[in-house]
C-alpha cells in the first residue's frame, strides 16, 4: 500500500490532505516522497517559526530526551519553571499554565474568566463575548466561542454561555448584553486567521479594551496563530497599546512539538488552587526546552526581519494581476484572488511552491526565518499562477 492509500485505510477522514507526502526537509524547503522540492510557505500552519529541521532547535530536544522527557505535573523540571519565567519576563504576564494546544489554552482561558467572575460576583456572571467569524478551536466549548454557525451544525448542544458579535461596529452590543446576562469576558483574536485573515480595526480593539477594564470583564486575547513573532511583534496586542488580562497561545511557541499555554495578568494570576486545573502532558520538559529554543530567539532583530519581509510581498503584490487585495500583518497574509483560492493553491503546488487556504483567500505563513531568496521566488510564482 501507497502512504496515500495506508491513510485512507486507517486514518481518520477528518483532513482532506492536499496530495504530498512529505519525508523530510530543511529550512523553508519541503521534500516529498515524489522526490520534488517544495518550498514552504505553510510552516506547518505557523508552528515550525524556524523551519525545519532547525539545529539550534533539535539539539535543545535532543538534550532534553537525553535527560528525561516526561514526569506529570507532580514534579517540577526546569525547562516549564524557565519558559514560564521567560514568558511573563517578555510579556508582563504573572503566571502560566501549560497544554498541549491552542484549543486547550483557550478552553484554560475561558475557565480562568469565569472562575474570575464566579469568585466575585457569583454564578450568573459567566456569560463570554467573541467575535463573529472567530475560530478558538474543535472542543465543545471552544466551537461554541467560535463565531461561525457552521462549525457548531454536527454538534449541538454545545458548552452554553457564549455570544458573538459584530466586530468593529462599537461597544453598543457589549453594552446590551451585558445588561441583559452579565458578561464575564470577551474574548477576540487581533486577526481572525481563520476567519479569513482579517484585521480587528485598531480602534475597536482599544475600545473593547476600554469596555472590559470598566466593566471588570477579563479581555481575553486568542494567540494560537497570530502570536510567537508572526505578526513582527512578539504577540499581535503588543501592536495596539492593550494590556490583556489572560492570553492564550500555542503553535509556534515549541516550533513543531505540542504545547499551549495560557499566560494570567495580574488581575487573574491567582484565580486556580490546586486541583481547580490541570493536564498530564502540559509542561512536557521536551516541548518546554523546544519553546525556550524559539522564544530565546525571537529578539528585536527577528521581528524587524518579519515586518521588511512582509512589507516585500505586500509590494510584490500590489497591483499583481489576479491579486484583488492583500489583508494580514507581518507573515500572515491572505491574498483575495480572481481566482478560486483552491485552483492557486493547486498550481502552486504543482510549481513547487505549497500555501494555505482562509476561507476564499490564499493564506501565507512561512517560517520566520525564510530565507529572502526563497521568498522571492515564492511570490513569483505565486504571480505567475494567479495571473495566468
Amino acid at each position: 500500500m501507497t502512504v496515500f492509500e495506508k491513510d485512507k485505510t486507517y486514518v481518520a477522514g477528518t483532513y482532506n490532505r492536499f496530495p504530498v507526502a512529505i519525508v523530510s526537509g530543511k529550512g523553508s524547503l519541503l521534500f516529498g516522497e515524489d522526490g520534488r522540492e517544495y518550498i514552504d510557505l505553510t510552516s506547518g500552519i505557523g508552528v515550525t517559526a524556524f523551519g525545519i529541521a532547525d539545529e539550534k532547535w533539535q539539539a535543545a530536544v535532543i538534550e532534553q530526551i537525553g535527560k528525561v522527557q516526561h514526569t506529570s505535573n507532580l514534579f517540577y523540571t526546569t525547562p516549564c519553571a524557565d519558559l514560564a519565567e521567560l514568558l511573563c519576563k517578555k510579556t508582563g504576564m504573572k503566571k502560566v499554565f501549560f497544554s498541549n494546544s491552542g484549543a486547550e489554552a483557550n478552553e484554560c482561558a475561558i475557565k480562568a474568566a469565569r472562575k474570575y467572575a464566579s469568585d466575585k460576583y457569583g454564578n450568573n456572571r459567566y456569560t463570554i463575548v467573541t467575535m463573529k467569524n472567530s475560530f478558538h478551536g474543535r472542543t465543545l466549548t471552544t466551537l461554541a466561542a467560535t463565531g461561525q454557525d457552521h462549525y457548531h451544525e454536527l454538534y449541538q448542544p454545545l458548552t452554553q454561555g457564549f455570544a458573538s458579535i459584530a466586530p468593529n461596529k462599537g461597544t453598543e452590543e457589549l453594552d446590551a448584553l451585558h445588561k441583559a446576562t452579565p458578561v464575564a469576558a470577551v474574548m477576540i483574536e487581533c486577526i481572525q486567521g481563520e476567519g479569513g485573515v482579517l484585521p480587528l480595526d485598531p480602534d475597536f480593539i482599544r475600545a473593547v479594551a476600554a469596555w472590559c477594564k470598566a466593566n471588570d470583564a477579563c479581555l481575553v486575547v486568542d494567540e494560537v496563530q497570530t502570536g510567537n513573532g508572526r505578526t513582527g511583534k512578539l504577540y499581535a496586542y503588543m501592536n495596539y497599546g492593550i494590556e490583556p488580562d489572560i492570553v492564550s497561545t500555542a503553535k509556534g511557541l515549541a516550533g513543531g512539538l505540542p504545547l499551549g499555554a495560557t499566560l494570567l495578568g495580574e488581575k487573574v494570576k491567582s484565580v486556580f488552587g490546586f486541583g481547580d486545573h490541570g493536564s498530564t502532558f502540559g509542561g512536557n520538559p521536551v516541548s518546554c526546552a523546544a519553546a525556550l529554543s524559539i522564544l530565546s530567539r525571537i529578539d528585536d532583530e527577528l521581528l524587524a526581519g518579519v515586518k521588511r519581509k512582509s512589507d516585500f510581498l505586500r509590494a510584490a503584490f500590489a497591483g499583481a494581476k489576479g491579486i484583488e487585495s492583500v489583508s494580514g500583518m507581518g507573515l500572515l497574509l491572505g491574498l483575495k484572488t480572481a481566482k478560486p483560492a483552491a485552483e492557486v493553491l493547486a498550481a502552486c503546488r504543482d510549481r513547487g511552491v505549497l500555501c494555505l487556504s482562509a476561507k476564499d483567500k490564499v493564506r501565507l505563513a512561512p517560517a520566520l526565518n525564510i530565507p529572502d531568496e526563497l521568498l522571492a521566488r515564492a511570490a513569483d510564482v505565486i504571480k505567475d499562477v494567479c495571473a495566468d
